[in-house]
């Protein structure tokens, strides 16, 4: 199993970048790579991407040393091992409410004695094809190089938080700007000053516990400012990398405005 290029850099203090994307083709988790993200994020929760999609997107990511991870669209551990068995080395996993929640998703995601992962040939681990010692490094390897990632969305989570990140074996949170805000009565966005500081007590409690926090950016000054008030881990989107480009390449149009939204997705 090769090293999770992400997961290092997090350890070694260094920010890292990655790009979201609902779409299973491969070409763009290539492109992302060659263009310089950490890691690249398949979206299975709001696209129609199975654990099948997965497997060309893993070789993909391979090819141009990116890390390959995928937001989970339902708790279900079946699935979340699917996805770890054809090569995804981060899970995102939104609903987590609970800290039993929280400690089944590690319990799946991991092979014993960390937790009870079943082991089957996939290609994460080579088919099963090694040696018995390989087989044995392999393990130890996945608990030591998968990434877990649940997010935080939900303002009635806030008061429970110290309580869930807690829970052994966690990596890190997420922080959902958008759906956190739309809890809180805000479906335009996270602009508003409550919302804004319901992200900085999350990010103190996150902190405290000893785990990395992730967050969007749509562009390069904002996510300068999500690092500053705490961020590791910056997720944007490949629809927003073309608005981005679209507004760099076309000229404005007759009444002078730039093309696309005012504000991207995230």
């Amino acid at each position: 199993m090769r090293q999770n290029k992400s997961k290092s850099k997090l350890k070694q203090g260094a920010p890292i970048y990655g790009a979201l994307s609902s779409s299973p083709d491969p070409y763009l988790a290539e492109l992302v790579g060659l263009v310089g993200f950490d890691f690249y994020m398949i979206d299975a929760e709001h696209g129609p991407l199975t654990p099948a999609d997965a497997v060309n997107v893993v070789r993909a990511c391979d090819a141009t040393d990116v890390t390959p991870m995928v937001r989970v669209g339902q708790v279900d551990m079946k699935l979340v091992l699917q996805y770890l068995d054809a090569g995804m080395m981060g899970i995102m996993m939104p609903g987590l409410n609970t800290a039993v929640s929280l400690q089944n998703f590690v319990q799946g995601s991991k092979y014993p004695p960390d937790g009870k992962r079943g082991l089957g040939p996939g290609r994460a681990g080579n088919y099963l094809l090694g040696t018995p010692a390989e087989q044995t490094a392999y393990v130890a390897q996945a608990n030591e190089q998968i990434l877990l990632l649940p997010q935080f969305e939900d303002i009635d989570l806030l008061e429970m938080l110290p309580e869930l990140t807690a829970v052994p074996g966690l990596d890190a949170f997420f922080i959902g700007p958008r759906d956190l805000a739309l809890s809180m009565g805000y479906p335009d966005g996270p602009h508003y000053p409550d919302v804004q500081q319901a992200i900085d007590d999350a990010i103190r409690v996150m902190q405290q516990a000893g785990l990395w926090v992730g967050i969007t950016a749509g562009s390069q000054a904002a996510a300068k400012q999500q690092i500053g008030r705490g961020a590791q881990i910056i997720l944007t989107t490949v629809p927003g990398l073309i608005l981005a480009g679209a507004r760099l390449m076309l000229p404005p149009d007759e009444e002078g405005d730039s093309h696309g939204p005012t504000r991207t997705a995230y």
